[in-house]
């Protein structure tokens, strides 16, 4: 594998020569057909077929025919122009960039920005996120992460359904429209995340297996048959993936992957595909002199997932915890219902905050078993956290932000306590105004029969948390609509109010804890006040941000711990400056202060 070009699929050279590859191992005689010009493939070792010519052109619809029958799109292809079940269009990924003198930030200093690109703008498009750029940038992120882009049927979906994970959506604006988005993210100084799905395919328009053994019914998964990683004929599969990671990185400057739910690809062999996709990347960084992070979604618990190489780990960077923010929504007053059954509020919440993981080696009700490992060793700032997300919104039945579920004192304390955490902190697009609009589970598929599933389906996932109300239909364009962001509102009185106090907390962040912000807290919990005292230290070892979060309904008089002395107060999410009821009056910070209820104030203090 040349690690600085792609190899598969149909790729230029400086001379205009165009390379065609495919892997296709059952094949006995492969094609490709652009207009009326047909061209034979000559068979390469291990199942590859493969033609230079000068006849194919950037521009030109050509599909490739399998054993003078099969008739199908490229599945390494870079353009779907005519949807899923359409021909691939040749295009040259050769950009000029303009972000030489980009350095991708450190990761510890990523505060992560999640965006859907459909809902995001008006456009629905790259260049309706290009729009709004500044705003992300006055807010104080660092880094924008796009929900995933690949293929998908129709013009409307999450993008878990891709079924050519190396064609740009083209509704959003294709393969031009990612490059010049990302390009001008790195002028504006902000990094570009990728969420990338490795561990299936959707159902509609999904032709890989006509290729190839690119599934295997040894596993399953939750969404449809798992990828062959490890089965027979599974070289040409990994290499397929490794090539996808590769062409992200190096063709379109992303600098940062998310990998979708790692827990389900499934891999036994000795070189498990992360392992290999973390080398191949490495050996990237060192050609190239960049630096591309891999953040892994995994609900295992395990640190291997996150421990390097040479210690036997998996080598990923970072990776998604989703028990945090379980334990922050149940602290909160959300119902212990479904998943969140195993939480327990305010106690996992402390653990959480000093282990990231919650369950590291206890019995889980939900799962029926002993659960999880503690990861020692591993620094905050390779766990990603939240008070919402893509998931955790869109997988409610109603779609609701947290915006409509707590009150309006509850919703900033919940932000103070994912942005003063030591982890690194992701906002969901709209949550920096308060967005009431819901994000709803989306699709647009053309089979009746995979639509009635995909009905059913969701409505027996709601099942178990949620008993009222009628689910909203995937299908319907309504759906989609009604999740799109209401960028009026954030000019409204109290949402100009939430994004100032957004844009505060991550200030504060930046000036007090970017240089210690992913040192494990000390952290005391009142139970009977349902509240957290968090110890953050800084780069000064004698100076500290000392956090109350209280959580419950009541005020309460607060004794100052003895080893503190305050310095002054840095945040009050009560305070009538964030239209809150207004700070208790408090004479002096040498004893004692008080504590409004459903609050988060943060100090500056010193060890005695």
């Amino acid at each position: 594998m040349d690690i600085l070009k792609r190899e598969i699929g149909v790729n230029f050279n400086s001379d205009h020569i165009a390379a065609v590859k495919v892997w296709a191992p059952k094949a006995t005689q492969v094609a490709i057909q652009t207009g009326e010009l047909l061209l034979e493939l000559t068979p390469d070792l291990f199942g590859y077929w493969s033609l230079p010519t000068a006849l194919i052109k950037p521009g030109d619809r050509y599909e490739f025919i399998l054993d003078n029958d099969q008739r199908l799109a490229d599945p390494a292809s870079l353009s779907q122009p005519d949807g899923v079940h359409g021909s691939s269009l040749a295009i040259d990924t050769r950009y000029n960039w303009t972000d030489a003198d980009w350095e991708n930030i450190p990761l510890q200093d990523y505060i992560f920005y999640e965006i859907h690109t459909g809902t995001f703008s008006h456009d629905g498009t790259f260049k309706g996120i290009a729009d709004h750029l500044d705003h992300l940038v006055n807010l104080g992120i660092t880094a924008i992460e796009l929900m995933p882009v690949a293929s998908f049927p129709g013009k409307r979906n999450w993008g878990y359904d891709g079924v050519f994970p190396f064609s740009v959506q083209e509704s959003y604006g294709g393969a031009a429209g990612l490059q010049q988005l990302v390009d001008l993210c790195h002028q504006k100084g902000l990094a570009v995340v990728l969420d990338v799905v490795y561990n299936h395919v959707g159902p509609e328009g999904n032709y890989l297996d006509a290729f190839g053994p690119y599934f295997t019914d040894k596993y399953k998964t939750p969404w449809g048959n798992a990828i062959n990683f490890d089965d027979q004929g599974s070289d040409g599969v990994r290499n397929y993936f490794i090539e996808n990671v590769l062409m992200w990185f190096r063709d379109f400057h992303i600098d940062a992957l998310r990998l979708d739910a790692v827990h389900a690809i499934k891999d036994f062999g000795a070189l498990h595909i992360l392992e290999e996709i973390r080398c191949h990347t490495s050996f990237l960084l060192e050609k190239t002199g960049r630096k591309h992070y891999l953040i892994a979604e995994c609900d295992l618990n395990d640190p291997r997932y996150i421990t390097p190489i040479d210690e036997n780990g998996f080598g990923m960077n970072a990776q998604w915890v989703d028990e945090f923010h379980h334990a922050l929504r149940v602290t909160a007053g959300e119902p212990a219902k479904g998943y969140y059954k195993d939480f327990s509020g305010i106690q996992h919440l402390a653990k959480s905050y000093t282990d990231a993981y919650v369950y590291t080696g206890m019995y889980s009700v939900v799962r029926e078993k002993t659960f999880g490992r503690m990861p020692i060793g591993k620094s905050a700032d390779h766990f990603v956290v939240f008070s919402q997300n893509h998931d955790q919104t869109g997988n409610r039945m109603l779609g609701e932000r947290t915006s409509k579920l707590f009150s309006f004192e509850m919703y900033k304390l919940m932000a103070g306590a994912v942005l003063f955490s030591p982890f690194l902190p992701l906002l969901f697009m709209g949550e920096e105004w308060g967005e009431t609009n819901p994000f709803l589970y989306f699709v647009d598929h053309s089979d009746p029969k995979l639509i009635a599933q995909v009905r059913k389906g969701r409505k027996e996932e709601f099942a178990a948390m949620f008993d009222q109300g009628e689910t909203p239909d995937p299908q319907d364009e309504a759906t989609f609509n009604q999740s799109r962001l209401n960028w009026e509102l954030i000019g409204e009185h109290r949402h100009a109010c939430i994004f100032s106090y957004y844009q505060q907390l991550i200030f504060l962040r930046k000036k007090y804890l970017s240089s210690a912000a992913h040192k494990a807290p000390e952290v005391r919990v009142l139970a009977a006040q349902n509240c957290l005292l968090l110890e953050r230290k800084c780069a000064d070892p004698t100076q500290l941000v000392w956090c109350v979060l209280n959580f419950s309904t009541q005020q309460f008089v607060l004794d100052i711990p003895d080893h503190i002395v305050i310095l002054k107060e840095l945040v009050n999410s009560a305070s009538s400056t964030w239209l809150g009821p207004g700070e208790p009056a408090t004479e002096d910070l040498t004893h004692q202060i008080i504590v409004p209820s459903e609050s988060f104030i943060a100090y500056s203090a010193k060890y005695v």
